[in-house]
């Protein structure tokens, strides 16, 4: 669901994102929302369609609020943060991050898009995610090994990855 370059009508976004919730659950597979600008639409369709299905997910991508955040943690899901939160301008993020529980937490790129500071304005890639762990870790006052065997154990946890 995004609301930010609406390319697309917002009712038949919901609809689409109800057909896709339905058919992840149907099949019982964690699904991973990307949601700009849409927390409220967002929430209320996944209290209707995902509520009891007693399935996770990720809030892929994270850059909303921290009541967003809380709300989907308490529905199942995991908070993925991105480069973002190494920006300049991102503390109500850090603060976000540093907020939630340590086992709701993952990492990633959103490659090719928001490199992470030092990269910032190049073309992302993978390996710029030790920068993300690294931020992570500073803001919750650990390692980024640490950051990255957490997030690497909610994961496999989340998607039942032996």
């Amino acid at each position: 669901m995004d609301y930010h370059y609406d390319n697309s009508p917002r009712d038949v976004q919901r609809e689409a994102f109800k057909l896709q919730l339905r058919a992840a659950r149907e099949r019982r597979l964690p699904i991973s929302i990307h949601t700009r600008e849409a927390e409220a639409d967002t929430l209320e369709i996944l209290e209707e369609e995902w509520k009891d299905s007693g399935l996770g997910g990720v809030i892929h991508c994270f850059t909303g609020t921290r009541a967003f955040a809380e709300a989907a943690v308490e529905l199942g899901f995991l908070i993925s943060f991105s480069g973002v939160v190494t920006f300049r301008k991102a503390e109500d993020l850090r603060e976000t991050a540093r907020s939630l529980p340590v086992d709701k937490l993952l990492i990633e790129t959103d490659a090719p898009f928001l490199a992470p500071v030092p990269y910032r304005g190049r073309r992302n890639e993978p390996a710029y995610v030790i920068e993300t762990a690294r931020a992570l870790a500073e803001i919750r006052g650990t390692t980024d090994e640490e950051i990255g065997r957490t997030t690497s154990e909610n994961f496999k946890r989340l998607f039942n990855v032996l």
